[in-house]
């Protein structure tokens, strides 16, 4: 099957998105073997439907909104909530030097305990730098909302932040 130019693009975007996916699939789901198979599917939506998207658009958006619908049916089939290891969580990030790897246990922590709404917004907005417009776009929220959830999981993880530090 001969594949046309248009196409091509389209697969060197679902791989160039590929980790932003993984990452994303992985706070979702909160279980590595599901989140892979999240991915799958994803995949698979966007791969066969890829016709639907508009070049003019950013893929990124598109495919979140995807994985974000898929998340929600698979939520809604079963109620399971499995969290990460601590283990899963470090093999996500390897950062060069002990201190910060105790950093990112605690952030995935107190990243743990918001909810998921909240969690949701910060990845969106924060680690996958998503306009506010596009996220809520996304997740089918007035911006307004967007922003709220946004500063209130920002004050809340903050907050969980110096409460761990006052710990130690």
């Amino acid at each position: 099957m001969v594949q046309s130019t248009q196409e091509r693009h389209f697969h060197q975007l679902l791989l160039d998105n590929l980790a932003r996916l993984r990452r994303y699939a992985r706070v979702l789901s909160r279980d590595a073997p599901n989140a892979d198979d999240l991915v799958q599917d994803t995949l698979e939506l966007a791969w066969r439907h890829w016709q639907q998207w508009r070049p003019d658009s950013d893929i990124r958006a598109w495919l979140f909104s995807i994985m974000h619908n898929r998340h929600i049916d698979w939520a809604r089939q079963s109620n399971r909530h499995v969290g990460l290891s601590d283990e899963e969580w470090a093999r996500m990030a390897v950062p060069p030097m002990q201190e910060q790897s105790l950093q990112m246990r605690d952030l995935s922590q107190a990243l743990s305990l918001l909810p998921d709404e909240q969690r949701e917004i910060l990845l969106l907005v924060v680690v996958e730098e998503m306009r506010y417009q596009d996220a809520a776009k996304m997740l089918g929220l007035p911006i307004g909302t967007v922003m709220s959830r946004l500063h209130r999981g920002r004050e809340r993880l903050r907050q969980l932040m110096d409460e761990h530090g006052e710990e130690t």
